[in-house]
């Protein structure tokens, strides 16, 4: 009994389960205590291992969280973000624009420069180097006329060529399918009593630079002008005493130059009908004409050995010297310069500032003949593609010759020889360049001297291939 009243009085159970339970409750409070007393006596340690510690669990948790925030973008931030690319989308169209505007101004300005070289007449596009020989199977023959093909001309956008020959006939051709797309026949008396074609010899033609009007002469002494879309006859003119035998349009106006075997040289207005004036000045046949833009017009004076250029309004002539034969075809190559051929197998190139060539090339076309009698082949066609480096001939010695101009026209060099037989009457360039047409035949033109046998009177579209 005292024992257990001690016990109490001191505050601790005697035995069993309260007393397991009351040294249970004195340990976790001793515990406790000492915690707090470590608490206390180390405070800062503890402050500074807490922080650290809860700094490294902490900073990966707000990296996350920035990283949501920026995925998670409000409205505001997408519309600034929206307008920012649109502002970039504008600048860069602007900049395209701008290099566009200034390609175009260069393109202006390069053209412009053309221009003012054509003008001046010394534009020369060096294309001749680029030019590739044709298979011969490329060669493009049509057959329609019965004799030798005296002239041709081509349309202005190369949809159309018109033949004519010693038959009397002019034939209109597609270029593209090669068919025939009209006939004016040899003429016939009409009703009235006026011819609707010509009855002897077509010896030249001519067409306008905007394709409106055909114009064709002959040796009758007349000049027939047509309608070049319909092939319908409008007018007939009338003056030259003799054969006509050349024709030409100043580009850009409807005014015809027209020469003759009568050694003149007239001039007349097709869209009024009329006759302008007439020059003179060769000694011998005239035998071929040519004109660009300016008003004026050159001519090749025949056996009188001369080149004349004819100044309209001046009503004056200026004369160049340089082959030994008769001058029997010639083409202007820009408004400065020209290129002519003779029956002495030369071929000349002309500067207007100079009485003499720029550059002779004899025997173009080769010798024919016997040793120790050997005769250069005569040069009975010359075209020039305008404002080049780019000339061909034509002779009877089974090819036409491409040459191309030097620098300045002062030299002439040999580029190869597309195979075609018979007599080369006639050549003319396309005015893009991309095809060469030739008027072959059994004769010469102006003559019966030879006969090739084996040639065919055709007219032959020769393709021109540039590499891309």
């Amino acid at each position: 009994m005292s024992a257990t009243v001690a016990a109490r009085k001191r505050g601790k159970p005697a035995s069993g389960i309260g007393a397991g339970s009351g040294a249970g409750k004195r340990r976790r409070k001793a515990d406790s205590a000492g915690a707090r007393d470590k608490a206390k006596g180390g405070g800062k340690m503890n402050e500074e291992i807490s922080s650290d510690s809860e700094s490294e669990s902490l900073a990966p948790r707000r990296t996350e969280e920035e990283e949501e925030e920026e995925l998670e973008e409000t409205v505001q931030e997408k519309k600034l973000r929206l307008a920012k690319l649109y502002l970039e989308q504008l600048k860069q169209q602007e900049e395209e624009k701008a290099e566009a505007r200034a390609f175009e101004e260069d393109q202006v300005a390069g053209r412009l420069k053309e221009d003012v070289l054509e003008q001046r007449g010394r534009l020369q596009k060096l294309v001749a180097k680029e030019i590739q020989a044709p298979a011969p199977a490329e060669i493009q023959v049509l057959r329609g006329h019965q004799l030798s093909i005296t002239c041709l001309v081509i349309t202005p956008d190369d949809s159309a060529i018109f033949s004519a020959a010693k038959d009397c006939t002019i034939i209109k051709w597609s270029r593209e399918s090669g068919r025939k797309l009209h006939v004016i026949p040899r003429a016939k008396k009409s009703a009235e009593g006026q011819p609707l074609g010509h009855s002897s010899h077509i010896l030249c033609m001519a067409i306008s630079s905007d394709g409106k009007y055909l114009a064709s002469g002959d040796r009758s002494k007349l000049i027939l002008i047509w309608e070049a879309e319909s092939c319908r006859h409008l007018y007939t003119f009338t003056g030259h005493r003799d054969a006509v035998s050349g024709l030409a349009f100043r580009r850009g106006t409807h005014q015809l130059y027209s020469t003759s075997h009568d050694r003149s040289v007239k001039v007349w207005n097709v869209a009024e009908n009329s006759y302008v004036e007439t020059l003179f000045g060769h000694q011998d046949a005239v035998a071929a004409l040519d004109a660009l833009s300016r008003e004026c017009c050159v001519t090749a004076g025949g056996r009188d050995g001369t080149v004349r250029v004819w100044k309209i309004p001046e009503e004056s002539q200026l004369v160049f010297y340089g082959h030994q034969g008769s001058i029997d075809c010639i083409q202007l190559i820009n408004e400065e310069h020209m290129v002519s051929g003779a029956d002495d197998g030369s071929v000349a190139l002309w500067g207007l500032s100079k009485k003499r060539p720029l550059a002779l090339q004899r025997e173009a076309h080769g010798l024919r003949g016997e040793p120790g009698l050997e005769q250069p082949f005569w040069v009975s066609s010359v075209a020039a593609l305008l404002n080049t480096d780019l000339v061909a001939t034509g002779s009877h010695s089974s090819c036409v010759r491409l040459w191309q101009c030097g620098e300045g026209f002062r030299r002439l060099d040999h580029l190869c020889d597309i195979p075609l037989v018979g007599f080369i009457n006639s050549l003319k360039f396309s005015t893009a360049g991309d095809f060469l047409v030739a008027g072959v035949g059994q004769e010469h033109r102006l003559g019966r001297w030879w006969r090739i046998k084996e040639a065919r009177n055709s007219i032959c579209i020769i393709p021109l291939r540039r590499p891309p």
